[in-house]
């Protein structure tokens, strides 16, 4: 970016600054929230919402980390007697010291949610300079945000797996989440089945028996996958859960019932709602089934399936567009689909949407990133 645009930038946010603090009691329209550090540690598998801040997205990681190693120091130790594990952790840092982390994003002097968006906003108009956050912009912006939190992720767990520290993970060293062991097996995605070896050498890209962390990641979030084993391997699971009369192929009510829906509602929701009353219905079904059963046969395979597995199992960019349409949708105040710093100002909640909250003991999701 070149100096001028950044000296532009600069006048354009002194000057909103400006006539922000001398409007009366403008800048004070929206009541004051609380701050609060999401409280997402989790060890499943589930999608999770992208913090908008990168500067709240480490502090974010940093907490996690502590809860992290607490976890991972606990299922190392569970044979350590209490005595002698209080007596060992008496010198570990405190897990709770991230709660000072709170009161540093609450302190308009060291954290000011405005000056927040001004730095940020030039980041995100990249696509075309033009002063402008366009939706493609804003969905592009999330990705980053969440393509480095799952890669760093997929580091830590690597870490965790990687028993001989050489930079990759064989199928011996890796241990599946303890999850596995007691989860449902009639659940698709939560079963011993998708941590199995089939999986594993799917993963394996170039076929040494060996992941490298690329590979690890693709491993652990094969929706993102661009290796053609792990989409066919995808495709195949998807066949072997739905197949209910267990003939190795699924059926048109197998079919209908499960994989439909998913199809539907990933249609229904990247074209906002326009696909809902042409694609929906058994006929709307029986269209997409035939379209899909290449060879007539009245059953689909696995690799009949291959051309939707981005619907079944959405890629990440999917939750990013979802994000930034919901994001426009709330802070476009003058509806031309594109957001000015004028507008990420005047409603910057918005951008906070998943740790801001007037509640201060719950924690404000919309439901779209459940």
């Amino acid at each position: 970016m070149g100096k001028a645009s950044i000296f532009l930038y600069l006048t354009v946010a002194l000057l909103l600054l400006f006539f922000l603090s001398h409007s009366p009691k403008k800048q004070t329209g929206h009541r004051h929230r609380r701050l609060k550090l999401r409280s997402h540690f989790t060890f499943s598998s589930s999608h999770r919402p992208v913090t908008f801040d990168p500067l709240v997205a480490e502090i974010e990681r940093r907490r996690e980390e502590r809860h992290w190693e607490k976890h991972y120091f606990e299922l190392s130790h569970e044979d350590f007697p209490d005595d002698e594990s209080a007596a060992g952790e008496e010198s570990q840092p405190e897990w709770e010291d991230f709660i000072d982390a709170e009161d540093y994003l609450n302190d308009e002097d060291k954290f000011n949610v405005t000056d927040r968006l001004i730095v940020l906003f030039p980041r995100i108009d990249v696509d075309t300079t033009d002063g402008f956050v366009s939706e493609h912009e804003l969905t592009e912006w999330n990705l980053q945000q969440a393509q480095r939190e799952i890669l760093h992720r997929t580091k830590r767990d690597m870490d965790v797996h990687d028993k001989n520290h050489d930079g990759f993970v064989s199928f011996s060293e890796y241990e599946p989440p303890s999850w596995v062991h007691i989860a449902d097996n009639n659940s698709f995605g939560y079963n011993v089945g998708w941590w199995k070896e089939e999986h594993f050498k799917a993963s394996d890209a170039d076929g040494n028996g060996l992941l490298n962390l690329t590979e690890y990641n693709d491993f652990l979030h094969p929706a993102d996958t661009k290796n053609p084993k792990l989409l066919g391997w995808l495709c195949r699971e998807e066949v072997r859960e739905r197949d209910t009369d267990k003939d190795g192929k699924m059926n048109f009510k197998e079919f209908f019932h499960g994989l439909f829906d998913l199809v539907r509602t990933y249609e229904e929701e990247n074209h906002n709602g326009s696909y809902h009353s042409d694609f929906s219905g058994d006929a709307s079904a029986r269209v997409l089934f035939n379209q899909l059963d290449n060879d007539d046969d009245g059953h689909l395979s696995d690799v009949e399936l291959l051309s939707i597995i981005g619907k079944i199992h959405p890629p990440e960019r999917y939750y990013a567009k979802q994000q930034a349409d919901y994001i426009i949708s709330q802070a476009d105040v003058d509806k031309d689909g594109r957001l000015t710093l004028a507008e990420m100002i005047e409603n910057p909640y918005v951008f906070y949407s998943a740790i801001f909250n007037d509640d201060e003991d719950q924690y404000d999701y919309h439901d779209e990133f459940r």
